[in-house]
């Protein structure tokens, strides 16, 4: 049984660690490196990670500096960009490329709540799943009808415990996203 709750535990945990991920990926307004993660640059004929090209710093709240290991790669790095539809336009100084984020509108705010809990609701319904998965697992085994209705209890404790997380972290990001 504790083999199955720890297992369990882990899932959600897992969960809780991915919907984080996403999240970050959700822009506030702010600069945050992360916004560029996932952007893929043609160096010498290879997809390369713009993180493994550059240095990425962050020299005011509503700008990033992006300053190549390798300045011949500073056109690829702004077409990468270009590219990505992150909705932000390089600016190449010929030895940086400075991103300068736009502020959020209002409508632009509310939909990045409506992206936020969307996410958060993926992320419940993945506990739901791994919730299912272990009351199966429970169900199956040799275990006494005493223990199996203990083990659903636990199980259940353990899904209310990480959608009570789920919910605060999605508080967080609509706070987040919601101030000026």
């Amino acid at each position: 049984m504790d083999n199955i709750l720890t297992k369990t535990e882990t899932n959600m945990q897992n969960a809780i660690t991915s919907l984080e991920k996403r999240f970050t990926n959700i822009r506030a307004g702010r600069a945050n490196p992360s916004m560029l993660d996932g952007i893929m640059v043609n160096y010498y004929g290879v997809d390369t990670p713009l993180k493994q090209l550059a240095n990425i710093s962050i020299p005011e709240a509503r700008q990033l500096a992006i300053k190549p290991f390798d300045k011949s790669c500073l056109s690829g790095i702004e077409k990468a960009i270009y590219e990505s539809n992150i909705g932000i336009t390089p600016n190449n100084n010929g030895e940086v490329i400075i991103l300068n984020i736009p502020p959020l509108t209002e409508q632009t705010r509310k939909e990045y709540v409506k992206q936020a809990k969307t996410m958060a609701e993926e992320a419940k319904i993945s506990l739901r799943t791994i919730r299912q998965e272990a009351n199966n697992e429970i169900k199956k085994s040799e275990f006494s009808e005493d223990i199996v209705k203990d083990g659903t209890v636990m199980v259940q404790d353990l899904i209310d415990k990480y959608n009570k997380i789920v919910d605060e972290k999605l508080k967080l990001k609509e706070q987040e996203l919601m101030s000026v």
